[in-house]
């Protein structure tokens, strides 16, 4: 695990080639086709030598829950084990990691009549207004959500308006979902300090992915007929932003600030979830040798 460009794709293929490993992507961005660039994808060359799972397994226009993350990932690992290697599970999405590890709560059922409703209203109001709302029933979820995080916020009111009760109640008492079952995780994590470092390494690598053609991806993405700047694809970091610029709503450093910003929102995010979680051990993502202190631990377990 760890927050984004902290260099996690490049640690697990030197992993790949100490142990006998196969990796499981945990990332809810990487899963869909035709978005390369602005992920951070590993290249052709990369995945034919270092095969990872659950890459390249939608298309964009598609849904894809943490639910579906769950079934994909146990079924992966089973297939793993049964030819005689280890899963190595690398990503930076959290809350896959949490619902694989910890299991899901049983929450109501998506409802599209419901979703549509909350999306008419965001429409007129804008998602920070619905936050205002959400924090009215469920204080607590809105203090972890995003205001501008209008997936998890029309989730969380979709439960609400469905059985009257907040989803952090139904999380803190719903029956949890087997998740992974009884199969034991090494939690490792990679971090990166000071903070501004990783800023730094941020803001190269947005550098790197413009560079690359992110901008002529996003184009692509564009024509797309069933593809809007609102699919749950596009609530991907940058681009939305840049879509957003290429709708010419804002000039291109606009939209690369506030690309950079919410990068780094992530990143905080994702920080401030690795320090809550129990039984991990941290190595030093900017340690030229972190492959073999990482090696070193495992060889020791």
């Amino acid at each position: 695990m760890g927050p984004t460009a902290s260099g996690k794709t490049d640690v697990a293929i030197e992993l790949c080639q100490r142990f006998p490993l196969d990796v499981i992507s945990v990332d809810s961005a990487l899963v869909y086709r035709g978005m390369d660039i602005g992920t951070a994808k590993p290249d052709a060359a990369t995945l034919r030598e270092t095969p990872h799972r659950l890459i390249d397994i939608r298309d964009p226009e598609d849904s894809y829950s943490a639910g579906d993350f769950v079934r994909d990932a146990v079924a992966a690992m089973q297939a793993i084990f049964e030819s005689g290697r280890t899963p190595l599970l690398v990503g930076g999405t959290m809350m896959y990691f949490r619902a694989l590890i910890a299991g899901m709560a049983a929450l109501p059922p998506a409802d599209a009549e419901v979703r549509a409703a909350i999306d008419a209203e965001a429409e007129e109001r804008g998602w920070p207004a619905l936050h205002d709302e959400l924090r009215q029933v469920d204080p607590a979820a809105a203090e972890r959500i995003n205001p501008n995080d209008s997936q998890r916020i029309q989730r969380a009111l979709e439960v609400y308006r469905l059985s009257g009760r907040a989803l952090t109640a139904w999380q803190d008492s719903s029956a949890v979902a087997a998740g992974s079952g009884d199969i034991g995780f090494e939690k490792l994590a990679l971090r990166v300090e000071p903070r501004s470092l990783l800023h730094e390494r941020i803001a190269l690598r947005l550098e790197r992915m413009l560079d690359a053609g992110f901008l002529d991806e996003i184009r692509r993405l564009k024509e797309r007929p069933g593809l809007h700047r609102d699919s749950p694809a596009m609530r991907a970091v940058g681009y939305r932003q840049f879509w957003t610029h290429l709708a010419g709503e804002c000039p291109f450093d606009e939209a690369l600030a506030m690309a950079q910003a919410a990068t780094r929102q992530l990143a905080k995010r994702q920080i401030t979830w690795l320090r809550s979680e129990k039984g991990l051990k941290s190595f030093d993502a900017l340690d030229s040798a972190v492959a073999d202190a990482i090696s070193e631990f495992l060889a020791a377990r």
